[in-house]
């Protein structure tokens, strides 16, 4: 489930994002435990390892080792900073892309509610059928890249049994063979209803029609989106190479950033901390980073920030419903506003909003300029002297001066 914190940062307040630290689901500590429990095991076996298991002579060939590797992770000959920090911008440009491609079908739904006609039981039942067909679309595709809506449509019989197509409908689905994915099958089931709708008179004229189709276009685009995101993903060669850079890098600290006996003076070795915390740190930090982008590169798993695609299937069908039936031309009488009579009047606020409305309202940027005294007397013999110039340099050209 998606994790949503907006209502905890409402307001700029004294260590107002130190509290979100403290959380389990959805945050860093979930996603990274594991790699760095496994990092600081690993650290501390050869830490183990060079103060009581090797001999003296065995112990300066690890300090020697461990001063070459210590070289390169304190230089940018690994350049993780690079490689990690625009391979997760990119990860999160394609994150906030998937997102924004979600096939809502608000809009469709507004232009059939208002454009299908008839009260009668062949409207209703018109307008329910170009909803569910633009529904169903939207499950077809998200069936094909959404593990969360796999698991609970495995089969079309599934679609079925949930009511998004009947039986004669995945008869005419399945007879139609393609080696692609038929995801485009009910909008074109739906194009042809609205045509025929027009035909029936129901949609009243080809403007109304033709306002149908661009809408049901921009639906469609929206599914072609998600599936072409699904196809295409970021190059597996930039993944591999930031995967590698990172671990890489990391590899090498274990070795290098370990504590070497501080009496042979090497430099930087002062210290005997056996604790490596900014090191830790720094893992944290660059692995987390790698987590991150692991994380939003394909947001229709069952991660616990993914996106909730069964939560949106369950609003999109019943708000799609809701608009085209129950609340076809059911309208509440239309009377004179509480305000008909008053030219000029203000919307009340509660007692604990009430210091707002003193509030001077905002005009523009400019509006509170302040100028000199005599400037606005100024500007106006500047521009009279500017017109008589003109009007005499015209004068002259003409002859008439």
């Amino acid at each position: 489930m998606t994790v949503s914190y907006t209502l905890e940062v409402a307001n700029a307040r004294f260590c107002g994002f130190s509290r979100l630290l403290f959380r389990w689901r959805g945050s860093i500590y979930r996603l990274l435990y594991k790699e760095f429990l496994v990092f600081s095991a690993v650290y501390l076996f050869f830490s183990v390892f060079y103060r009581f298991l090797l001999s003296p002579r065995q112990q300066d060939l690890f300090e020697r080792v461990a001063l070459y590797c210590d070289k390169f992770t304190n230089t940018t000959f690994i350049p993780v900073l690079f490689v990690l920090g625009f391979y997760v911008t990119l990860a999160f440009n394609r994150w906030w892309g998937q997102y924004t491609s979600f096939p809502l079908p608000d809009n469709l739904m507004m232009v059939v509610s208002g454009n299908v006609h008839g009260a009668d039981d062949r409207g209703r039942l018109l307008r329910r059928t170009l909803m569910r067909y633009a529904n169903l679309s939207s499950v077809l595709i998200l069936r094909s890249i959404s593990t969360r809506v796999h698991r609970r449509f495995p089969t079309m019989e599934h679609v079925v049994e949930a009511g998004f197509m009947t039986v004669h409908e995945l008869k005419k689905f399945e007879s139609l063979h393609s080696d692609f994915n038929k995801y485009w099958i009910p909008l074109t089931w739906f194009s042809n209803l609205a045509s025929r709708a027009r035909e029936e008179g129901r949609v009243r004229d080809d403007v109304a029609l033709r306002l149908l189709m661009d809408e049901l276009n921009n639906y469609r685009a929206k599914c072609s989106l998600l599936f072409h995101y699904d196809w295409i993903s970021i190059p597996l060669v930039y993944t591999q190479v930031v995967t590698v850079a990172v671990y890489s890098y990391f590899a090498f600290c274990v070795i290098g950033r370990q504590f070497l006996n501080p009496e042979k003076g090497y430099v930087d070795h002062q210290l005997d901390m056996y604790v490596p915390v900014f090191t830790l740190l720094q893992f944290f930090f660059y692995v987390g980073w790698l987590k991150v982008g692991e994380l939003i590169i394909n947001p229709f798993g069952e991660d616990d920030d993914d996106f909730e695609t069964n939560q949106l299937i369950d609003r999109n069908i019943q708000v799609s419903m809701l608009a085209v039936d129950n609340m076809y031309q059911n309208l509440a009488p239309v009377v004179k506003d509480k305000h008909w009579k008053q030219r000029h009047f203000s919307v009340p606020y509660t007692l604990s909003t009430a210091a707002e409305s003193l509030r001077p309202t905002f005009k523009g940027s400019t509006f509170d300029m302040r100028f000199p005294k005599n400037v606005e007397n100024v500007d106006i013999k500047c521009f009279t002297v500017t017109i008589y110039i003109f009007s005499t340099f015209s004068n002259f050209k003409t002859g008439e001066f």
